[in-house]
């Protein structure tokens, strides 16, 4: 069996203009994976059979993931002199759990972790990233969990801005 994606019904419709295509195995309920898809987008779908006939009726649309589920917001919590605290939320805004999660960002001045609770630090220079703890890296869908950070800096940034990856 081939399956044909389009961008539009009308496309699909008319079997015009195929963006992509796969063939499945012999079996009735076969599987298949098409990649390079763009994240968050409706495609729509059409068969024919090994034979090239075009099934007539069959006729339907699916929707990508977003390419993250994970989504990352900070909070400055305490500001001082030289420094500051930190806490940053990570939460599953997607509709599958995740079984890990990475939040990222890049500093702006001379910032240093100092302590981070609530999940493991990896530092590279201005780029920081933290990915969860042993016992906080499940998430179901709509939950989230925090870490937090004490930092040493000449200057407290007004935010950070963040990015999150499973």
């Amino acid at each position: 069996m081939t399956i044909r994606l389009f961008a539009s019904r009308e496309d699909a419709q008319l079997w015009e203009a195929p963006l992509a295509e796969a063939v499945s195995g012999p079996e009735r309920s076969g599987a298949v994976t098409i990649g390079r898809l763009t994240p968050d987008t409706e495609y729509w779908y059409r068969f024919s059979d090994a034979d090239g006939r075009r099934d007539p009726y069959a006729i339907s649309s699916a929707r990508t993931l977003p390419l993250t589920a994970c989504r990352a917001t900070a909070t400055i919590d305490a500001r001082w002199g030289n420094g500051f605290v930190a806490t940053v939320t990570v939460r599953n805004a997607g509709t599958e759990p995740l079984d890990r999660w990475r939040a990222s960002w890049r500093w702006s001045g001379d910032e240093r972790v100092q302590t981070v609770w609530g999940g493991v630090v990896e530092t590279a220079g201005v780029d920081v990233t933290v990915r969860n703890a042993p016992y906080n890296g499940m998430l179901a869908p709509g939950a989230a969990t925090t870490f937090g950070l004490l930092v040493a800096s000449s200057a407290v940034p007004d935010g950070l801005t963040m990015a999150c990856d499973s």
